[in-house]
């Protein structure tokens, strides 16, 4: 069975920055998701936000720790959630 190229992209991530998901983590989100041809949903604790939006992303509290679900989908699904993984896990390039 081959991929479709709508199929939806799932992954669990880690908050690993010291400061969580404060505005410049959340804006460096949404840029990089934009440039997607992908639908993202980031939730954490039963709340479910739009990855392109800044305060919504804010709204979340994610703190360092804390974990989020991170759902896209479209065509270019795959890509936008590596690109996610990306920057959590390179901690937005801030200092540790």
């Amino acid at each position: 069975m081959r991929d479709s190229p709508q199929q939806e992209q799932r992954a669990t991530l880690e908050i690993r920055n010291k400061l969580g998901l404060h505005a410049r983590a959340a804006k460096l989100i949404v840029e990089t998701v934009t440039t997607y041809d992908a639908d993202i949903k980031i939730a954490k604790d039963g709340q479910t936000v739009d990855g392109k939006s800044i305060m919504g992303i804010m709204m979340l509290a994610a703190e360092q720790g804390s974990r989020i679900e991170v759902t896209a989908s479209g065509p270019q699904a795959r890509e936008a959630l590596a690109a996610i993984r990306e920057l959590i896990d390179g901690r937005f390039n801030e200092p540790e």
